[in-house]
């Protein structure tokens, strides 16, 4: 990945795995702390959270989490999203065309391991993920050997998975029995016309 001009002296991201693609790169603070605590505030008082349910194993259940989405064409001027989408443009330039919140409000919230769906993203373009709130761990499974990492996902930080990622990795947020803070992720996505 090339960094623009004005980037020369901003930290490197940490390699958690390469591929063609990028693989999955992670920066531990590409927002100042006081930012990414207004931003928090603002879209957990405003974004337009959404309890869910669907379908998984023979029944309905809720998604423990809550979830927001915006097209990057149509961005509620109150919520500052644009302000995170120049920032990630800043580290992972893509054409991105919407956005997804994730709000994880106590550690009984999660995500289970999953990899994004190919079809529902352009080739060859990443996925960013700014997380925003209390940390949380991640996990990151290789699909085809027995490789896991987990990776703690900072307040502020920035995660960069490849569409090639996809193929052969999954990722989630488990659950936790201990206290944790309330956390967001923001994720970028290029999404096929």
């Amino acid at each position: 990945m090339n960094a623009h001009p004005h980037d020369l002296f901003a930290p490197q991201p940490l390699t958690v795995f390469d591929d063609a693609e990028g693989g999955m790169r992670y920066w531990p603070e590409v927002v100042d702390p006081a930012t990414a605590a207004r931003w928090f505030d603002t879209l957990r008082a405003h974004a337009h959270w959404k309890h869910e349910r669907r379908p998984m194993y023979e029944r309905i259940v809720e998604v423990p989490r809550l979830r927001a989405g915006y097209r990057l064409d149509a961005l509620p001027a109150q919520l500052p999203l644009a302000q995170m989408l120049a920032v990630v443009q800043g580290r992972v330039p893509a054409p991105y065309t919407e956005v997804g919140l994730n709000f994880y409000r106590d550690g009984r919230d999660s995500v289970a391991m999953h990899h994004d769906k190919l079809h529902m993203l352009v080739p060859g373009q990443p996925i960013a993920l700014l997380s925003l709130g209390g940390p949380r761990r991640m996990r990151i499974r290789a699909m085809h050997t027995p490789r896991t990492w987990s990776l703690e996902l900072a307040p502020g930080s920035l995660l960069m998975m490849s569409h090639a990622s996809q193929r052969t990795h999954e990722h989630g947020i488990p659950k936790t029995a201990g206290p944790v803070a309330p956390r967001m992720s923001v994720v970028l996505r290029a999404r096929p016309d």
